[in-house]
């Protein structure tokens, strides 16, 4: 085998490692059931009192986000990662629902939240968490 050859081999083996380098770094994670199962728990548990509502939809919506980011969704923000994700969910709507009560309750503090709201809030969360793979279905 002449010189030329064997750089012809060794330069198409560099880039058959380099392309599945690529693949490799965009298949979203798979999530760890287990930590989301977890941290959902705790989160019902904030569910038990009316002035922990606001922090239950708080570590509900960083929940999701983080749940984004690893499945690698696409945008800078929560809401654009939402969109990229919107084919994911079964429920688009219930989804953004939830989302946007919790920025209500940012951009207002004293937000009066509705039990039916939070409820309908948290079932859209845990839909879309389990869409996304972070929680059993």
């Amino acid at each position: 085998m002449n010189v030329e050859t064997f750089a012809l081999v060794i330069a198409g083996i560099l880039v058959a490692l380099f392309s599945l380098l690529v693949v490799a770094l965009r298949i979203p994670k798979r999530l760890k059931e287990t930590y989301f199962v977890s941290q959902w728990k705790e989160l019902q548990s904030l569910c038990k009192d009316k002035k922990s509502w606001p922090q239950a939809l708080k570590e509900a919506d960083k929940l999701l986000d983080r749940a984004l980011k690893k499945r690698k969704f696409k945008g800078k923000t929560m809401g654009e990662r939402m969109v990229s994700a919107q084919r994911s969910f079964t429920d688009n709507d219930t989804a953004w629902f939830a989302h946007n009560i919790y920025k209500k309750i940012v951009a207002d503090p004293s937000f009066k939240l509705k039990e039916a709201d939070v409820k309908d809030a948290l079932i859209g969360f845990r839909q879309a968490l389990r869409d996304l793979g972070a929680l059993p279905k």
